[in-house]
């Protein structure tokens, strides 16, 4: 009996596919500005690494729930930031970073052959390696400006699981109360759970973004609702590996048992970090500011150049265009020693964008903008 490699069900995996690019971009004389993946580069905040430091005498297993002052932690941070109401310890867990939970979620729930897993477009590829490596069918969806339904879901049989992104990567665009509040409707309608993605909810420029859990959008239930949230981008962490999950405790509850199996614990010491990332908001809005400062250069450099931009009101990219194929402008850009990601990588919609991470150094940042401007 010939097997087929799970690997053979999904995509290229589309960093690959850019080294050509970012070999081009490392030849510059003042080397190579990355503006691609979007990985933090500022220290990690020192409250935290005490924290890390003060656990790291953890010879037990930790466990999958994560402790109960972490489970406060992240509960008090529901309250303050999403403006959720009514949750308790069975609303929240933690997890392995956020990429892990996209990725493993429609199999620990069970989704499988003959189901579907909606996701929007453009998008972060994992909604739709997720659902392949659950051997179900990934369906790329659009959420029309004000409309009562995500469009193109109208009539789709055996749909299991809704992604929203907002705000979104790679476009930042953030969805309003009217539009996040139909699509509830609309999904608790068919008995579909929502799944958002809310890993930049901290980081609204032009305009501010709402979590699914606040009650204008949910009307103060969290049924059918899960968040995914990360302390990456807001706290430094990506190297951490520390997110979290809030919302339907049914659903949280069964993810639980399955990772209880699966052994999917946190360090111990990561924990103890996350609480104090958790229950500090001082050093998020410093680094807000850093990346606030960082966006309003490249945003005027990108424009004094002939791109445009789509959306980008939040998040940590922008979403450019100048009207030509991606590629093209990715290998422009290289040869200024300048490395950004395809549109092409997030679906139907990008072929003729890029994003722009500000996920680089304040000197690197400068030394974009002054290539672009040569």
């Amino acid at each position: 009996m010939t097997r087929v490699a799970v690997s053979a069900r999904l995509p290229v995996f589309p960093w690959d596919r850019l080294e050509p690019y970012k070999s081009a971009a490392a030849g510059h004389p003042d080397g190579i500005v990355d503006l691609s993946v979007g990985t933090p580069v500022d220290p990690v905040p020192e409250p935290v690494r005490r924290a890390l430091a003060a656990a790291a005498d953890s010879p037990g297993y930790p466990t999958v729930w994560g402790t109960p002052r972490l489970r406060e932690a992240i509960l008090g941070w529901c309250g303050r930031r999403t403006g959720a109401r009514g949750l308790d310890h069975a609303n929240v867990l933690p997890v392995i970073g956020s990429k892990e939970l996209v990725a493993g979620l429609p199999a620990q729930l069970g989704i499988g052959p003959g189901e579907k897993v909606a996701y929007p477009v453009p998008a972060y590829p994992t909604y739709e390696v997720g659902a392949l490596l659950a051997g179900a069918e990934p369906v790329p969806y659009r959420t029309g400006p004000g409309g009562p339904e995500p469009t193109g879901l109208e009539n789709v049989p055996g749909l299991r699981l809704l992604w929203l992104n907002s705000p979104s990567n790679p476009t930042g665009r953030v969805l309003g109360v009217p539009e996040l509040r139909a699509v509830v409707a609309w999904a608790r309608e068919r008995g579909v759970l929502v799944v958002s993605d809310e890993c930049y909810l901290e980081l609204g420029w032009e305009a501010e973004p709402v979590s699914v859990l606040h009650p204008e959008v949910c009307g103060g239930s969290a049924e059918g609702l899960v968040a995914v949230h990360s302390l990456s981008k807001r706290s430094n962490l990506a190297g951490y590996r520390a997110a979290f999950l809030a919302g339907d405790a049914a659903v949280l509850g069964e993810l639980l048992a399955v990772r209880k199996h699966a052994g999917f614990m946190l360090p111990a010491p990561v924990q103890a970090a996350m609480v104090a990332a958790l229950e500090d908001d001082a050093h998020a809005e410093e680094q807000r500011e850093r990346y606030a400062a960082r966006r309003a250069v490249l945003r005027e450099a990108l424009l004094g150049q002939g791109f445009s931009l789509r959306h980008s009101e939040a998040s940590l990219y922008l979403w450019a265009t100048r009207g030509e194929p991606c590629w093209e402008t990715v290998g422009g850009l290289s040869k200024q020693g300048i490395l950004v990601a395809p549109g092409e990588f997030y679906g139907p919609g990008g072929e003729e964008f890029v994003r722009v991470a500000l996920t680089a150094t304040d000197e690197r940042i400068a030394a974009a903008v002054r290539r672009l401007a040569a």
